[in-house]
């Protein structure tokens, strides 16, 4: 049983799945090639490079078509990549026969750009060509075509290119050419994972046993020789990086210091880590390797219950914008890249597919509704990189260690791998409602939507999500009963079921409580609660001891400077007190806020003594502090904002 349709009719979500179309995209492209006027000085990786992207003239000088040497980092292709990706999603949603006319030709230029081995990534072609595969640690060539094959799949599936498919088919057969097990072949993987869920993807829809087993080899093949990058390293010139300070990484930067099944807990580079998580969810899933699947658990149990901000953002640290160690969760330095939180939305999803597990379509949520949809402005047109919990734009300018932390979006990043990560995210978040297997049928998330099976069976969600949590599901059976599971969010732990009018008390299963759909019509209302909740970090978060955070259904909390008296850390939450709520309509495109009762104390004068004996009283005084989603911050005037706050 498979979905046949499903139309998002969800209001939250159809804004920015229309602003993705009429916004995000144009924007993005003028930007890669070079007709926007765009300032990336702001950009938190201090790349130091020019304000354009030149991306799609690294393709053109490939193809023969431009004269010119490569601009940007190695895997600048990508950017296009992920960007045709998004476009190809909304060409489902939203038909465009001039976005069509642009991705068609787009196609064509990629498909000159490649050479007839099928290899393609622009550096090469076009400065270094006797380098190929040569100094994999860095040169991201694997990841990069692996990137062009998830939107050559993507392109195929929604207009049925076979020209969009043919260039990934002819890039995987390239590197299974070059990478294998036989003696003449490259025994190493790539430095950035990401060819191993895309290998996965191409097998889903070619059946191409080769292109699955290429996959499960990167997998199996990763750290079981430690010294393999440096070897190519010497090799090719230990003084020729291709990106600066990359030799000084460690090898569990890489995840390569041992085989994937020995390693018990996930270091490194967030983003390498849960692209190499979802490659081993995928593979693991159409293999049964039980020691990737085992893998898959290790890492993701260390990931969501030891080194995640409750906003689902993980990697603490600017330094190779990584994970540190476990509950090291500071606010104000820490890194969340927006690519890092997409990466665990294909993770859990991945998960989902193996396992009915409520607790990955919570992690889904989290990231969908906070930590990944923080990374784009309301405007689309302006993108975070780094996604603080704590933020102060005079800590981000005069102290070295936080001027990695912006306090407002910027237009552009030298390293743009972000913006359009999010676009595809977002533009294809109808493949996050429903996990379809066999016969089981998961509603995961609640986004509004009316979904037809292949077996004739027909779902209407509705709702008015996240700002309420009343959700209804009308489920028309089809030619062939089947299971329906519906997720009990663990931020709702009571609930009412209704099913035609009638009280449902079963039990949740593992997050899910299910039904059986047969030849009834069902009528299904679930209730959840949302009152606002105080959050306490487990007392091992040394950051968040003493403090509490405020969560609403789905939605983190965080309150800004142009809302509140300053300074912000004075306000201490009274938590024996009750929030208030109200949903402004006019309000950053309208959003539930949240006053919460809090008592301030009063600021020391300036002239006041730095350090004194403890007073007997402080002056203090009750007032309130105004919340507003995580998601939504730094969309108005520039200034501070917190997440955790002390607690009276």
């Amino acid at each position: 049983m498979q979905i046949k349709n499903l139309k998002v009719t969800d209001k939250f979500w159809q804004r920015y799945r229309e602003l993705i179309v009429k916004e995000v995209l144009p924007y993005q492209w003028k930007v890669m090639n070079d007709e926007a006027d765009i300032n990336i000085a702001d950009d938190p990786q201090k790349n130091g490079q020019a304000k354009n992207s030149h991306a799609i003239a690294n393709l053109k000088i490939a193809a023969g078509k431009m004269k010119g040497h490569h601009y940007g980092f190695p895997f600048q292709d990508t950017d296009v990549y992920k960007w045709l990706e998004a476009a190809a999603y909304t060409l489902k949603y939203h038909p465009n026969d001039d976005l069509k006319k642009i991705t068609d030709k787009l196609i064509d230029l990629i498909a000159d750009a490649q050479d007839e081995d099928g290899y393609l990534s622009t550096y090469f072609q076009i400065d270094a060509p006797t380098r190929k595969f040569k100094r994999l640690q860095q040169s991201h060539e694997l990841y990069t075509m692996g990137h062009y094959i998830e939107a050559g799949v993507a392109y195929y599936q929604v207009t049925g290119s076979q020209k969009s498919l043919t260039i990934a088919e002819k890039m995987a057969d390239c590197i299974a050419h070059h990478f294998g097990k036989e003696e003449s072949k490259i025994h190493g993987v790539d430095g950035h994972p990401e060819i191993e869920l895309a290998l996965a993807r191409l097998y889903e829809v070619t059946n191409n046993r080769q292109y699955l087993e290429l996959a499960h080899y990167f997998l199996q093949t990763r750290g079981q020789d430690p010294d393999f990058f440096n070897r190519q390293n010497i090799a090719d010139g230990i003084d020729r990086d291709l990106i600066a300070n990359m030799q000084g990484f460690p090898k569990e930067y890489y995840l390569t210091d041992s085989p994937i099944e020995e390693q018990q807990a996930p270091h490194g580079h967030a983003v390498r880590v849960v692209y190499l998580c979802t490659g081993m969810a995928y593979v693991a899933r159409h293999t049964h390797d039980k020691k990737l699947l085992a893998a898959c658990d290790r890492f993701w149990n260390d990931i969501v219950k030891r080194q995640m901000y409750i906003t689902g953002n993980i990697g603490q640290t600017t330094t190779g914008e990584s994970f540190t160690y476990d509950y090291d969760l500071p606010n104000d330095t820490d890194y969340g890249e927006t690519c890092a939180s997409v990466g665990m939305s294909f993770f859990a999803n991945q998960m989902l597919k193996i396992k009915a597990r409520g607790e990955y379509g919570d992690v889904l949520e989290k990231e969908l509704f906070n930590g990944a949809l923080a990374g784009m402005s309301l405007d689309g047109k302006h993108f975070f990189y780094v996604n603080p919990l704590e933020a102060d734009p005079q800590a981000s300018k005069w102290n070295p260690g936080k001027s990695h932390i912006l306090t407002h979006r910027a237009e552009w990043f030298g390293c743009a791998c972000c913006p359009s990560n999010l676009a595809r995210l977002i533009a294809s978040v109808d493949r996050y409602i429903y996990v379809v297997n066999d016969d089981l049928v998961l509603s995961h998330q609640f986004i509004a939507n009316d979904t037809e099976l292949d077996n004739g069976a027909k779902i209407v969600q509705t709702s008015n999500f996240p700002w309420a949590g009343d959700i209804h599901y009308n489920i028309v059976p089809g030619k062939s009963s089947f299971k329906f599971g519906i997720r009990i969010p663990s931020w709702s732990p009571s609930f009412k079921l209704m099913v035609n009018g009638k009280p449902y008390t079963k039990v949740d299963n593992d997050g899910f409580v299910y039904f059986k759909i047969d030849d009834e019509v069902l009528n299904i209302d679930l209730e959840l609660d949302m009152n606002a909740k105080y959050m306490v970090a487990s007392n091992r978060v040394k950051a968040d001891f003493g403090k509490v955070a405020v969560q609403r259904g789905p939605l983190v909390y965080a309150a800004e400077e142009v809302d509140n008296q300053k300074p912000l850390w004075t306000a201490k939450i009274l938590t024996d007190q009750k929030s208030t709520l109200q949903y402004e309509p006019d309000l950053l495109n309208g959003v539930v806020t949240i006053s919460v009762p809090v008592e301030r104390e009063e600021l020391a004068g300036i002239n006041d003594a730095l350090y004194q004996p403890l007073p007997t009283e402080i002056p203090t005084t009750k007032t309130e502090l105004k919340m507003i989603p995580y998601y939504a911050w730094a969309n108005r005037e520039n200034g501070t904002m917190q997440v955790w706050f002390n607690k009276k």
